[in-house]
């Protein structure tokens, strides 16, 4: 495996072509624009085909048909982006196509900042769209888990006939890291017998997301539910450092885990009981585990720490049970917090 420089937003599209993807439409947008313009080079180099949509509109209902058909297939954009795609995903997570979005989020509401940002949380994780859905949603933490969990997206999408999204942040998206990339897969041939491929000695293949009869939509809605509490059970993911003799656990997931990690070094540095607990699946969210950090005897205290008015941390007081557990520390518009102010918040709250 060969390990090179490369900026976040280009090893997540060399991530995605090396797991299969060969389908992409999308539209300009600042900061995930290194994503269509690396796709707009490299999928005419392994047989894909590359489409800059007239709008986030069509790029999702794009990847509703492509998918449909059984490939792998992806879009990207930016906050406002994302929006415009609400409808679309929805469309798609009722259908049971399976895809991968990346959002390489940025500062809003509305038109925002190009700066970056935690504050498409809700929009992720909650269903930014109508109706009873969810996605599997992944935070990268790195570069390396640009390419990883890309990857891994495409894998999860096709097991569970479900859109798979990658949130993460123009920080994110324009730093620079070594990476070790994975083996070129080929273009993925698994067997979808539900995909519109063509009537060849089996029944025709419908794929739509509307239930004329109310007793279609119970028994639809009935199967996604099942679906999510299946992938709730199996597809949690999370990392921790140093928790359990922990007095304070700080909870943090993409850029602003890098910037606590450095802030909590600090203080342990210090003699400070500090560790880090890091979402990797923002939905399945990792309630279970933050639950039973909290019900340990030496009365753990947990911080929250966004680049926004506080989302995850709505999670985090469900999870542990106690809203006088938890702090929160975020910044917003853009901005990123420093070590220094996140090491302040520490201490304080010790």
């Amino acid at each position: 495996m060969e390990k090179i420089m490369m900026k976040g937003n280009e090893a997540l599209a060399e991530g995605a072509i090396r797991a299969g993807c060969r389908f992409f439409s999308g539209y300009p947008i600042t900061p995930q624009n290194e994503v269509p313009e690396y796709m707009s080079r490299r999928m005419p180099e392994v047989g894909g085909v590359f489409l800059q949509a007239e709008s986030e509109v069509s790029a999702i209902n794009m990847i509703y048909g492509a998918g449909g058909a059984g490939g792998r297939t992806m879009t990207s954009s930016s906050s406002p982006g994302i929006s415009l795609k609400q409808e679309g995903i929805s469309y798609i997570a009722c259908a049971q196509v399976p895809c991968v979005i990346a959002n390489v989020s940025r500062g809003g509401p509305g038109l925002g900042g190009l700066t970056s940002s935690q504050s498409d949380y809700f929009q992720a994780t909650k269903g930014g769209g109508h109706g009873d859905y969810h996605l599997i949603v992944f935070a990268p933490g790195t570069v390396q888990e640009m390419v990883d969990l890309v990857c891994l997206a495409f894998d999860k999408a096709d097991e569970y006939r479900n859109p798979a999204m990658i949130l993460t942040d123009a920080t994110m998206g324009q730093m620079m890291e070594p990476v070790v990339l994975p083996e070129m897969r080929e273009a993925q041939k698994a067997n979808k017998p539900w995909a519109t491929t063509g009537m060849k000695n089996r029944k025709q293949n419908l794929i739509n997301s509307l239930g004329i009869l109310g007793e279609d939509m119970v028994r639809i809605n009935q199967e996604l539910q099942a679906k999510y509490r299946k992938i709730e059970e199996n597809e949690v993911r999370y990392a921790t450092e140093d928790v359990d003799n922990a007095d304070l656990v700080v909870v943090a997931y993409g850029t602003s885990s890098r910037i606590a990690r450095s802030a909590i070094n600090l203080a342990r540095k210090e003699g400070k009981k500090v560790g880090l607990f890091r979402p990797i699946t923002l939905w399945p969210f990792p309630r279970q585990p933050l639950a039973e950090l909290a019900a340990t005897a030496d009365g753990k205290k947990f911080l929250v720490v966004e680049m926004s008015a506080g989302q995850m941390v709505e999670d985090v007081i469900l999870s542990t049970g106690d809203r006088s557990k938890v702090d929160f520390f975020g910044v917003m518009n853009g901005a990123i917090p420093t070590v220094r102010e996140v090491y302040n918040k520490i201490m304080e709250v010790l």
